[in-house]
């Protein structure tokens, strides 16, 4: 196996620094995982980069089984299955109803669905070096549509001359990595794992790159649902004001238009009902103007 041979003593050292440094990239969550365990929940994160992830890892494998001679890729992705799935498997544990009928909606479609029809296309419908050739380039598209993905963080930090979410040691992680599978790649002469880690050095650096421009700048506010502090709403609830004005027992069609309005309400008015109030109008002449606020869940969005 050419990756483990030490008549090739730089491909294995690439390949195993490689490996440190790949591993190290799949454990940079952890800080955000053990503040959704802390605090019961996932705060808004979305699971989506950790099942691609998890696919990532699973493409990888399956192309170095049949490639045969790419051990290095087998064991980094292999850890990768194992830290995205306890990375997932928390998710569940921890995010709403919702969250958890997405993520496994898109679990069914990528991870089973999608990687499904990969493996039996490449197995019936190819053999020996066409095999490789063609799960070579369906691994190199999908790596490039991974590394194209960062492009809304970076449009994030421009918009809000804010870092928080894309943190320099990440950014600088994944340019190394980036260069060490790079040259492990030409090593081997495998295009395959050398090409998308071109555009992968290439936004890294304009990663950090971003970092330096902005670290020091005042986060400003960014219209398009996001907060004061430049964060977007992170599943939180939403509040529609329902402004309902003087209500007057005077007249009984205002009154029956109120009850009517305040039915499409009633969950979020917890004191009298309208019925109460119609049966006893003497003792409740008129009404100040009543803000109902009704709550409704909005979407996760993803802040990793």
């Amino acid at each position: 196996m050419a990756g483990l041979s030490l008549q090739h003593p730089w491909a294995f050292a690439f390949g195993l620094l490689g490996n440190v440094i790949s591993f190290m990239t799949f454990l940079a969550p952890i800080p955000t995982f053990y503040r959704i365990y802390k605090s019961k929940s996932t705060e808004g994160f979305q699971s989506v980069p950790y099942v691609v992830a998890l696919f990532s890892a699973m493409l990888w494998i399956f192309y170095a089984l049949i490639k045969s001679n790419e051990t290095f890729l087998i064991t980094i992705n292999a850890a990768g299955c194992v830290i995205e799935t306890i990375y997932i498997v928390m998710y569940f544990v921890y995010a709403p109803k919702k969250a958890k009928l997405f993520t496994a909606k898109i679990m069914l479609l990528l991870n089973v669905g999608v990687f499904g029809v990969i493996l039996l296309l490449t197995l019936l419908l190819f053999k020996g070096g066409k095999r490789v050739v063609m799960l070579g380039w369906i691994c190199v598209g999908f790596s490039i549509s991974v590394f194209v993905a960062p492009l809304s963080i970076m449009r994030r930090v421009i918009q809000t001359k804010s870092v928080e979410y894309m943190p320099f040691s990440l950014s600088l992680s994944l340019t190394l990595s980036a260069v060490v599978w790079f040259l492990y790649g030409l090593l081997i002469k495998d295009k395959y794992v050398a090409l998308p880690n071109v555009l992968g050095f290439i936004f890294g650096v304009v990663q950090m790159v971003l970092y330096v421009l902005y670290m020091n700048k005042t986060p400003v506010a960014v219209a398009e649902g996001k907060n004061a502090g430049g964060k977007l709403p992170s599943a939180a609830d939403e509040h529609v004001v329902v402004n309902i004005a003087k209500l007057s027992p005077v007249l009984p069609e205002r009154s029956s238009g109120v009850h009517r309005a305040t039915q499409m309400a009633v969950a979020a008015v917890p004191t009298r009902s309208c019925a109460a109030e119609a049966a006893a109008p003497a003792m409740l002449p008129s009404r100040d103007v009543v803000d109902v606020f009704v709550s409704r869940q909005g979407p996760a969005v993803h802040v990793a």
